[in-house]
């Protein structure tokens, strides 16, 4: 994800010459080199904040889920409609990783093919920090009569799970297809979930 900001830490510069290394170069064939060229320091600099090209690549994907659930956190704290907020969190889920990583979908596969194993330990405990902040959501429209439904957290853990199949990593490079087409497939899920939990 380019940031035009300046970067607040050398970690952070290094994290950001690695999303436009991804997208130039794909994962396989960026080095370190190329990082530390990017960045305009040297390879030793980079492993003083990373020990490998893995670590940063990771830490690159952590960084993008961070951000994602600040945005999730001010959609959940905004005011106004229950149901509405729980839509657009669900179609930002999506969206945000999709502008995250669209820019270089011709690496995405093999990228992913290369860190999946230690991101599927990581995967888990970030789905269960933005179910999290679906469930306060969920709970605050069960408490004003928006929502009927059992368990908060359940619930919220089945609205992502809906919405997964339409994340980059679930997707190859030709299903991601165009921005316009998964924004709508991400609004009819939502929508589609969300009329199986209204208060009728």
């Amino acid at each position: 994800m380019s940031d035009t900001a300046k970067p607040s830490s050398m970690r952070d510069a290094i994290l950001d010459a690695t999303d436009r290394l991804l997208a130039r170069y794909g994962y396989k064939k960026m080095t370190i080199d190329d990082l530390a060229a990017e960045v305009g320091i040297g390879k030793g600099s980079i492993y003083l904040h990373f020990k490998s090209k893995e670590e940063i690549a990771l830490s690159h994907i952590d960084r993008i889920v961070t951000q994602l659930k600040e945005r999730l956190r001010s959609i959940a704290g905004s005011p106004g409609d229950c149901k509405e907020r729980v839509r657009k969190m669900l179609i930002e889920r999506v969206m945000f990783r999709f502008d995250s990583v669209q820019h270089y979908t011709q690496s995405l596969n093999e990228l992913l093919a290369v860190i999946r194993p230690k991101l599927l330990e990581k995967r888990r405990r970030n789905f269960e920090e933005e179910a999290a902040i679906f469930a306060a959501v969920l709970s605050e429209g069960k408490k004003k009569g928006d929502f009927s439904f059992n368990d908060a957290e359940e619930t919220a853990n089945l609205l992502l799970d809906s919405t997964n199949a339409l994340l980059p990593y679930s997707l190859s490079a030709y299903e991601l297809g165009e921005r316009s087409e998964i924004e709508l497939k991400a609004a009819a899920v939502a929508d589609l979930i969300l009329n199986g939990i209204r208060s009728r």
